[in-house]
């Protein structure tokens, strides 16, 4: 990296002149990639003005590690003009003891719009909001409205949509920048604002808010509070970042690993470990019972040895089926794409997506264990038969077990892997051994 070389070659100037033209994001990223005890000296190489945008741009633990490294002064200076719905998510990630220290050194103003913030509930609306947006009253003209944008853009974050509220800041309609454009200089608000607003609570969840947002293709929707007061507007960028963030946590479930919100690549081994080992114990369980199993069957695995070698084949199919099963459930689940299909409908859909795909690898793996085995049809039908009712097993698990974890209060993307796989090598190993000792006649 550039920047790394000429940090390392004592080259400020050199390096200050490659960061002058480049957007706060990528500068961000650039600082994040230097080793630890550079972020801090590139960090210092920014104009006061620059340092504040490239600040909410970091990671946490960046923005952490340079709290630690400045004087309280360039802390105070950076954080207190910084949004304050970026300064309420690093003041979440701040030991309790330094975020007190900090609020008491902001400006009255900002102290009182990151504390409200604060008081929400995290994952909530009201604690992903801005309170920095622009309100009108309906009967201002659009001459009035515009000459009150030009003194207020500089202190809001978004001026692209205007809201209109009453005298006890109700929230009554809403104006876009277009439209105000465009409208005559006399006429009042009242006359061109649009009064269906769709709107969020400061209570409800941030995965709804961001849904909202991209279903209406949104830049910014209003947040109100139990009596329809507007409190705050949460803008797409914000969006962007709950998406990510709630896409890696899903991900992380699914693989049977909870996150608990932290970077997974910058925690301590020990606790790594200790997050993903629940999950392996319940699979090891699960091994330990599909073992007892096999090991009841030790007759007819003694009179046909052979059957024993396709044991991994069934078992891994089978999951691997139900696992591509409850991960479009679960992801319909999450996007509201199954709202207009019943639990019922879904799960057979997925039976008989798991039939065809159970006819198909069957077929072939009939052919397979009958090429294997020299010629013995009894085997490789039992293989090919088995692994068709594996496989609509794991599409009925895959796709049923999310339904009724979340009816039962369970988040669907962390408890179905296991029980999948529970469920399939269980029941798939009882499966196999019947249908061979009724094609065999054992």
């Amino acid at each position: 990296m550039q920047l790394q070389m000429l940090l390392e070659a004592e080259d400020l100037q050199g390096a200050k002149a490659i960061l002058v033209p480049v957007q706060p994001a990528d500068i961000a990223e650039a600082i994040e990639g230097l080793p630890e005890a550079m972020q801090a000296i590139a960090f210092r190489l920014l104009s006061k003005d620059e340092a504040i945008e490239v600040y909410e741009y970091l990671d946490s633990s960046v923005q952490q590690a340079l709290i630690e490294e400045f004087r309280r002064q360039e802390v105070l200076d950076i954080v207190d003009k910084m949004s304050p719905d970026d300064r309420a998510r690093l003041f979440d990630e701040l030991p309790a003891t330094v975020v007190r220290r900090l609020l008491e050194q902001l400006t009255p103003t900002e102290r009182q719009a990151t504390a409200q913030l604060l008081g929400y509930e995290a994952g909530t609306a009201g604690r992903l909001m801005t309170p920095e947006y622009i309100s009108l009253k309906e009967n201002m003209t659009v001459a009035e409205t515009l000459e009150r944008i030009r003194s207020l853009a500089h202190a809001t974050e978004i001026i692209y949509y205007l809201y209109i509220t009453d005298a006890a800041r109700h929230l009554s309609g809403i104006l876009s920048l277009r439209d105000l454009v465009i409208a005559n200089p006399d006429q009042k608000i009242g006359d061109i604002m649009t009064r269906d607003v769709v709107c969020v609570y400061t209570s409800d969840d941030q995965e709804e808010v961001a849904r909202l947002i991209g279903r209406y293709d949104f830049l910014a929707v209003p947040v109100v509070d139990r009596e329809k007061r507007l409190v705050g507007i949460v803008t797409v960028d914000d969006v962007i970042d709950i998406i990510e963030q709630e896409t890696t946590e899903d991900i992380y479930k699914q693989g049977g690993l909870q996150s608990g919100g932290d970077n997974y690549f910058q925690t301590d081994l020990l606790t790594v470990a200790r997050k993903r080992v629940v999950w392996l114990f319940v699979l090891l369980l699960t091994n330990t019972v599909t073992g007892t199993i096999i090991k009841a069957e030790e007759e007819i695995l003694r009179q046909v040895v052979s059957l024993a070698a396709f044991i991994p084949l069934l078992t891994g199919t089978g999951g691997n089926v139900g696992s591509q099963s409850s991960t479009v459930v679960i992801r319909g689940l999450n996007t509201e794409e199954l709202r207009e299909m019943g639990p019922a409908q879904v799960v057979m859909r997925e039976a008989i997506a798991g039939a065809l795909l159970g006819v198909m690898l069957g077929t072939v793996a009939t052919l397979w264990a009958f090429w294997l085995l020299n010629g013995d049809w009894s085997v490789s039908l039992a293989v090919g038969i088995s692994l068709v009712a594996i496989s609509v097993l794991a599409s009925v698990a895959g796709s049923g077990l999310p339904f009724i974890f979340r009816a039962v209060g369970l988040d669907p993307a962390l408890m179905s892997a296991p029980f999948i796989t529970t469920a399939v090598d269980v029941l798939g190993v009882l499966i196999y051994f019947n249908l061979a000792r009724l094609i065999l006649k054992l």
